[in-house]
This record gives C-alpha cells, sequence and structure tokens, in this order.
C-alpha cells in the first residue's frame, strides 16, 4: 500500500472508482512535483483521468480533502497540542487569464488569479500535521471606499475568512485536543477575538491596531495598546532562531520580552461589544545587526501569560507561523500549481486541493526527519524507493539487512537535489528536497519495473 493510499484512505467521493482515481493522481503527482501534469501522470489514460477528476462538478475541495482531513484528526489526537496557523496567499494565473473563467483581481493591479486561505495544523515540534481547512475563492472587483468597507458587516467581508477558518477548526478537531489558532496581523480583527470558542481553544494573534486599552475591567484610564506595552516592565529576555526569509538570513536573536494583561476596547464602529480580555506579549530586538531590520512583535493572546516563562512559550509559538509560508512556497515553486493551465477557476481550486496533499507531505518528511532523525524510514518511504535510493547513493546492489534511518535518507535524497551537507551548511531545506525526490522516483520506478521482470 503506497502511503497516497494510507493517507486517504479515508476519502470518500461517493463513488470507489473517484476515490481510487484521487489516490493515483496524487501518487503521481508527487513523484514529480514540479512537472507538468502530462509529464507526471504515469500514462495517457491517467493524464485523462486527472483532467476528467479536475472537471468533475460532483467533487468539491472540500471531498479531495476529505480523506487527508481525516488522517490529519489521527495526527492531532496523538499530538494533543495543535498549532492551528491560517494565512492567506495568491495564485496568479495573469499568464492565461483570457482562457481561464472566473479568476479575478489580486493584489497586483495588473494581475488575476484566485485568493487562497489556508488553515495548517503543526504540532508543538513543528511537524506540519496537515491541512485543516482550506477556502479558494475569486476576488470582485473592488468598489467603494475604505471607510465604507469599515461600515459593512464582518459577513459581507473577506476578512469573515478568518472567523470561519476558527469555526471549521473547532469542528473539525477532536473532543480533548487542545487547539491554538495562530495568525499575522491580517488577523487582527476585534470579531475574530470576540467570537465564542469551544473549551481549550485559544487565539495567538500578531498585532496590528494601536487599540484602545484599559489595565483592569474596572479603570476608567484609556491608554493605546503600543504605548502601554513600550511603557511595561522589562521581564527577561528569551533567545530564538529566526528561519531564512526572502527579506532576511537565518540567524541568532536575542529579544527582550515584556508582557501586560489589558482589556481591549471596542472600536467606534462596534461600540455594542463589549471589552475583551487579552494578555499582550512584546518582542523587541535591541540590537540587531548591522543592516539588518531588528524583530518586533506584539502578540495578543487569550490563555493567560502570568510570567517570563509563560510570555516565552507563546514567543516560540510564534516561530512556527512561518511554516505556513514555507507550505506556500512549496504550493507555488515546488508544485508549481501558478503554471496550471485549466479553462475554469472550480477547476483550478480542485487541481489545488489535490495538489496541497502533495506539498504538505514533501514539507511533514522534511519536518520529520528533523524532530525525530533517528526514526527507521521503513513506513515512511516505500521499501523500493528506499532501496533505489541506498543503491544510487552508494552505487551498490548490496542492500543492507536493516532499512536506514529517515535523517540518512531525507539527506541522501536532498544531495541528488543539490545540498552539498557541508560542516556548517545546516539541515536540508525544502527546495532540495523536492528536486532530489523527483530523482529518487524515477530510479524507484526504474527499480521496480526490473524486480518485476525479474520475478
Amino acid at each position: 500500500m503506497s502511503w497516497a493510499s494510507e493517507e486517504l484512505a479515508g476519502t470518500d467521493l461517493g463513488d470507489e472508482r473517484l476515490n481510487r482515481r484521487l489516490v493515483r493522481i496524487v501518487e503521481d503527482l508527487s513523484a514529480r512535483p514540479g512537472a507538468s501534469v502530462p509529464v507526471a501522470s504515469r500514462d495517457s489514460a491517467a493524464l485523462q483521468g486527472t483532467y476528467d477528476f479536475w472537471s468533475n462538478r460532483r467533487v468539491g475541495v472540500e471531498d479531495i480533502l476529505g480523506g487527508h482531513q481525516a488522517s490529519v484528526m489521527r495526527r492531532a489526537r496523538e499530538s494533543g497540542v495543535v498549532l492551528a496557523i491560517q494565512d492567506t496567499s495568491e495564485l496568479d494565473y495573469s499568464e492565461h487569464r483570457k482562457g481561464t473563467r472566473g479568476i479575478g483581481p489580486i493584489s497586483d493591479p495588473e494581475a488575476r488569479g484566485l485568493k487562497l486561505h489556508t488553515v495548517l495544523a503543526v504540532s508543538e515540534a513543528g511537524v506540519p500535521l496537515g491541512i485543516l481547512h482550506q477556502r479558494m475563492w475569486s476576488r470582485g472587483e473592488q468598489v467603494g471606499t475604505r471607510k465604507a468597507s469599515r461600515q459593512r458587516r464582518i459577513e459581507e467581508k473577506e476578512s469573515v475568512r478568518w472567523l470561519e477558518s476558527l469555526e471549521e477548526t473547532e469542528r473539525l478537531l477532536p473532543e480533548g485536543v487542545r487547539v491554538i489558532t495562530i495568525a499575522d496581523r491580517e488577523a487582527d480583527i476585534y470579531q475574530l477575538f470576540a467570537q465564542p470558542r469551544r473549551a481549550q481553544s485559544e487565539l495567538l494573534i500578531r498585532a496590528a491596531q494601536n487599540r484602545n486599552t484599559k489595565r483592569s475591567a474596572f479603570s476608567e484610564e484609556v491608554q493605546p495598546l503600543f504605548e502601554v506595552m513600550a511603557g511595561s516592565e522589562i521581564a527577561g529576555e528569551l533567545a530564538i532562531e529566526l528561519q531564512r526569509t526572502p527579506k532576511r538570513k537565518a540567524r541568532r536573536c536575542v529579544l527582550t520580552v515584556r508582557y501586560a494583561r489589558v482589556w481591549l476596547q471596542p472600536p467606534v464602529h462596534l461600540s455594542g461589544m463589549g471589552a475583551i480580555e487579552m494578555w499582550a506579549v512584546l518582542a523587541e530586538e535591541e540590537k540587531p545587526p548591522e543592516k539588518e531590520k531588528g524583530v518586533r512583535w506584539l502578540l495578543l493572546s487569550t490563555e493567560a501569560v502570568e510570567d517570563l516563562a509563560g510570555a516565552c512559550a507563546k514567543l516560540r509559538q510564534y516561530t512556527l507561523r512561518w511554516t505556513i509560508e514555507r507550505y506556500f512556497f512549496v504550493l507555488q515553486s515546488g508544485c508549481r500549481v501558478e503554471e496550471l493551465q485549466l479553462e475554469e477557476s472550480e477547476r483550478l481550486e480542485r487541481a489545488v486541493a489535490t495538489y496541497s496533499v502533495v506539498a504538505w507531505r514533501l514539507m511533514w518528511m522534511m519536518y520529520e526527519a528533523r524532530r525525530d532523525p533517528d526514526q527507521s524510514v521503513e513506513g515512511i518511504l516505500e521499501t523500493v524507493e528506499w532501496q533505489a535510493l541506498y543503491m544510487v547513493v552508494h552505487r551498490t546492489r548490496e542492500l543492507p539487512t536493516e532499512a536506514p534511518s529517515l535523517g540518512e535518507c531525507v539527506r541522501w535524497i536532498a544531495k541528488k537535489g543539490g545540498f552539498l551537507g557541508r560542516k556548517g551548511d545546516g539541515e536540508p531545506g525544502i527546495k532540495t528536497l523536492w528536486r532530489g525526490w523527483v530523482v529518487v522516483s524515477e530510479v524507484a520506478a526504474f527499480w521496480q519495473g526490473m524486480q518485476a521482470e525479474l520475478r
């Protein structure tokens, strides 16, 4: 049984043939994640089956992700604590917008495409557990002023996606699993803070608005949030490792930490809502490297922060928000979903949902290898895959009696994708992993064919 068969065992598309078709599509696309669909498909029948599947109006995005989500639930139970990281990205289809119906404006006024909002489940150890929820839509032409937009009800705005995704997260996750929803500044929405939540469901949001606050429920004095935190007592310091981003190199960072309990006051247009008790954590890098912008995070948590250890725990959780940025990077650059040539936005949405499982699997393998590099690769890679990898790397047909470790295999795969593995290079990145995986998949297919002929 392939990993895709196991991962998607809970899929229910109303027709067992469609269930099997989805598994085969995921198998093909995961073997060659960066290739075009015709190249990735195992034969012409598989290619036609893929296009027919994505054209099937009876199959929805939620149906495609259903089996994967069932596996996410299993991993969530085992984890006990889930970080539900929300973020929005854009898929640009400007190059073929004349042939794609249903796409709309994105941030670039000259571009057309789809908006993509995702909730990625991540363990406290930083391992991606899978896609909890995904929503894609085409944006209409922008009309009206920003002031008029503020007056509209939240249900009429795109920002309702943050509230809906929280509801879906709580609906899907099993009782007993503690969930912390993490998001960047775009989710600093008063209605999100005020939304009722189930037990063991918390928020951790980076602040964007300098909201009016009070220091106690009975205080008369109103102060802006940013000024309150800047004037709070320093609780201590925290050293963290910053991941590399398009705007900075990976580096170690020492943060000065402050925290305070505050009562957020509702904005004027929501004056009917009451104040909300929150805990704010401010982390500032006072001595950044030369020519580097210092880190400054102001986080709002619904969970009590009683001491420095609690504040540092929230900051460490927030550092894992970058995981969803890596997911979007794999989806767009590794799986190249923006190069899909499909005639309708609905077909694109089904295709992106399918590729989402592929992108998650690549990420999971890398982060799981970092978490527990010494575990056996058996049960993670198929036997034919790790055997083919071993033979290519060691240039031998003599196979070991026991499967190698996951950490070894991930490094071997990455080296086939350009990872040098020199002292000081650190762990392999996702780009070298997906490049190397293509090589391994092709060798594994050849080795499997050879074994079949020898039988």
